[in-house]
């Protein structure tokens, strides 16, 4: 990976010039100030990052004008969330790439409890940090990560069908006429294009059963030339390897030959349970994939071929061959977690369980960017701020994803660099003394799994939103 040269070597230098690569992209020079003190504000220590605590840190005597000019900044000045993702991301890369490139892009969706129902898209669905269906909001990220490092790209509100239907609050809300109702699987599909047309590094795609459940993500994953390594539900259903639905029956002698496959009562699928008891715990072997913050973490693992057979009778020819990974732990008298894997066919087991397993670092950043940056905070009920907000929090994570690249994990001197940064001192940084997620030389992916991130491209615009919310603007790298 080249250096550059031109990066200040003290860590408050460092941030100035972050700020700097994001105004250049945020419009009227009058934004800057407030940009600035809102970045600012997220990496200070306090328990609450809305706009009047954040504002009251960081000028306590003049506490209404600063919230007047920070609340106008993110609640309603019409700055691209993408043009400053776009930077940085492309700040933030580097890190990545210093830890062996971009492994996985990971989707997923987190929740944010809400009491009322104006805050945009706010309704009684599942949260995932309560762990219940409950009044909340969801939005749906992507992104790349690695064993020692991650970073969300692209960030999107779920907008539910009685707000999608709903004109008044839409209108309240500020939500773009072009935004419509969306399931989460298609809000993914969207950001995996969205980076698949931006040429950024390519990863094995994961996600948890919300999104590996439905077939048609699976085939849209597959239809952008990408990988994956999907979650799924013990329900779902397979050809055990070199069993398939029929062919099309033969043609008679009128009409139309048939096309479609089809199914005898001697011809079903199987479900991933029944395939994985058919078995037997006996067929599995222990795999170790990374050293957690318990010691080493392992647990048992099968992998074999199949098909996956969902509606297939709709279609002509059966679909491709791919791994299904089952866990079975030791002591447990049924498989806990299964996977579908698009992985070459002589992928080695303990390779399939690290790719499978490599979706833990999005635990780790929706942790870090609630608890530390304040993601879940915003008290505003708009969509632009919604979003502005999320923007600007990744921008504080990913400096602080730049700020650990710059040192040796375990080095002393990481944590006085990030309290300089303004982290508060209670902070953690992952991978510690190497007791959290650092690479082990037996676990590591292959090098196919891993891409050149040479910065000479320029890059290209990263959506938040849908394409057409945003204007695309180029932005070059760090100099």
């Amino acid at each position: 990976m080249r250096t550059n040269p031109a990066l200040p070597e003290n860590s408050e230098q460092r941030f100035d010039h972050f700020v700097d690569q994001l105004a250049a992209v945020i419009g009227h020079a009058d934004r800057v100030q407030p940009m600035r003190d809102y970045c600012t504000g997220l990496l200070l220590p306090g328990e609450r990052k809305s706009v009047e605590p954040m504002a009251a840190r960081i000028e306590p005597r003049n506490v209404r004008s600063k919230h007047q000019s920070m609340h106008h900044f993110i609640a309603e000045a019409p700055w691209s969330d993408a043009a400053v993702l776009t930077r940085v991301y492309h700040y933030a890369l580097p890190a990545l790439c210093a830890h062996g490139g971009v492994e996985s892009w990971i989707v997923d969706d987190t929740g944010f409890p809400k009491k009322g129902k104006h805050s945009v898209g706010v309704a009684r669905q599942y949260c995932g940090q309560l762990g219940k269906t409950d009044n909340c909001q969801v939005a749906v990220s992507l992104s790349l990560a690695n064993s020692v490092a991650s970073l969300p790209i692209a960030f999107q509100l779920y907008l539910p069908k009685e707000w999608a239907a709903d004109a008044q609050r839409r209108k309240r809300a500020g939500v773009p006429e072009e935004i419509r109702f969306c399931t989460k699987p298609e809000m993914a599909l969207a950001q995996l294009r969205a980076a698949v047309a931006a040429g950024v590094p390519v990863g094995i795609v994961t996600a948890d059963t919300s999104f590996g459940n439905d077939t048609d993500f699976r085939d849209g994953v597959s239809a952008l030339g990408l990988r994956y390594a999907l979650a799924v539900q013990e329900s779902t259903t397979v050809w055990p390897k070199g069993q398939g639905p029929l062919p099309p029956p033969a043609p008679g002698p009128t009409g139309r030959p048939a096309t479609r496959l089809r199914r005898d009562a001697q011809h079903q699928p199987v479900t991933v349970k029944q395939l994985a008891l058919s078995l037997g715990q006996k067929k599995c072997r222990t795999v170790t994939w990374r050293e957690g913050a318990q010691g080493l973490m392992q647990s048992q693992f099968c992998a074999l071929r199949v098909r996956s057979a969902h509606r297939d009778y709709t279609r002509t020819e059966p679909r491709e061959e791919e791994w299904l990974l089952i866990e079975w732990p030791v002591g447990k008298k049924e498989p806990t977690k299964y996977w579908l894997l698009t992985l070459s066919k002589k992928t080695p087991l303990r390779k399939l369980v690290y790719a499978a397993k490599l979706r833990w670092r999005i635990e780790r950043d929706y942790e870090e960017l609630k608890d530390e940056v304040g993601l879940g905070h915003y008290e505003g009920r708009g969509w632009r701020g919604f979003h502005h907000h999320a923007s600007l929090c990744i921008a504080a994570y990913a400096f602080l994803v730049a700020e650990r690249g710059l040192f040796p994990p375990g080095a002393d001197r990481v944590r006085a660099q990030l309290r300089a940064a303004g982290v508060s001192q209670g902070y953690q940084r992952p991978g510690a003394a190497r007791a959290a997620g650092a690479p082990q030389p037996d676990v590591d992916c292959d090098a196919a799994y891993t891409v050149n991130c040479g910065t000479d491209q320029a890059p290209t615009a990263l959506p938040v939103l849908p394409p057409s919310t945003y204007q695309y603007t180029r932005s070059i790298w760090l100099s």
